[in-house]
C-alpha cells in the first residue's frame, strides 16, 4: 500500500552529508519525493512510496550517517498523492 511521509529529523544533521544519505536510502528503497535543510538546523523528508519500504527508510533516518547525531525524527502520516517521480535533495529553505 502506497502512503506518504512527511519527516522531521533534529539533532546535529546538517553538514555532516545527510541529505545525501537520505536521498541514496531513498533512492534504494525505490521511494519518491526530497528533502531538505531548514533553517532552524533540522532536515525535513517529503516521501512516497510503499510504507514498509517509508518504515524502513525512517529506520535509517534515526541512525543517520556515522557523523550525524539524531535526536528526534518526527513523521505525519498521509496519502500518497503521486506527484513525485524520483527523489531528489531540494536547496535549503534559508
Amino acid at each position: 500500500m502506497d502512503a506518504r511521509a512527511h519527516i522531521f529529523v533534529s539533532g546535529r544533521v546538517q553538514g555532516v552529508f545527510y541529505r545525501g544519505y537520505t536521498e541514496r536510502w531513498a533512492r534504494s528503497l525505490g521511494l519518491s519525493g526530497w528533502v531538505r535543510n531548514l533553517f532552524d538546523g533540522r532536515v525535513e523528508v517529503l516521501v512516497e512510496g510503499e510504507k514498509t519500504r517509508i518504515e524502513e527508510l525512517i529506520d535509517r533516518l534515526k541512525a543517520g550517517p556515522s557523523r550525524a547525531r539524531v535526536e528526534q525524527v518526527g513523521v505525519e502520516w498521509g496519502e500518497a498523492g503521486g506527484e513525485f517521480e524520483d527523489f531528489l535533495v531540494r536547496a535549503t529553505d534559508f
